[in-house]
């Protein structure tokens, strides 16, 4: 049995889960980025128009919260993604994963990947369907993840 648990956030959660977003994206995702695109990443978890399009996930150990997700559009694209180092490798991403296909009905999901990032989705089963891209100062590789045969029993 493991030790956290993933559910759906509460509003009153959601601020933590986006800290978290900021503090896991400055240790492995900045790195990869230049100020522009640190400071778009910034400006994206502060807008609150971004945000209410987002269905926010989370899981939490021992009370804390150790990870998060959030999709927008149904469940169908994946915005955030962010497990703290230290909880990392335990399959919480994998939980926070299944929450959005458990409420995706479309068959496919999306995400657009940071550097850092690509290996694990590929590894969660997601195909690259174009080149490296970037945009106001952010690196990402679009992918998308054939959900039929992913979905949790």
């Amino acid at each position: 049995m493991s030790d956290f648990i993933c559910k759906e956030l509460c509003a009153d959660e959601i601020p933590s889960a986006l800290s978290l977003a900021w503090e896991v994206f400055q240790v492995f995702d900045a790195p990869d980025y230049s100020d522009e695109g640190t400071h778009e990443f910034y400006r994206c978890l502060h807008d609150a128009a971004f945000c209410a399009e987002c269905q926010f996930f989370g899981a939490f150990a021992g009370g804390t919260l150790v990870g998060m997700i959030a999709s927008r559009q149904g469940n169908t694209h994946i915005a955030l993604f962010f497990v703290k180092e230290q909880f990392q490798r335990r399959g919480i991403g994998r939980c926070l994963l299944d929450e959005v296909l458990q409420r995706n009905i479309t068959g496919s999901v999306t995400v657009n990947s940071s550097p850092m990032a690509v290996p694990i989705y590929h590894k969660y089963g997601f195909l690259d369907t174009a080149p490296e891209q970037l945009q106001n100062g952010i690196r990402y590789t679009p992918m998308r993840l054939n959900t039929v045969n992913q979905k949790k029993g």
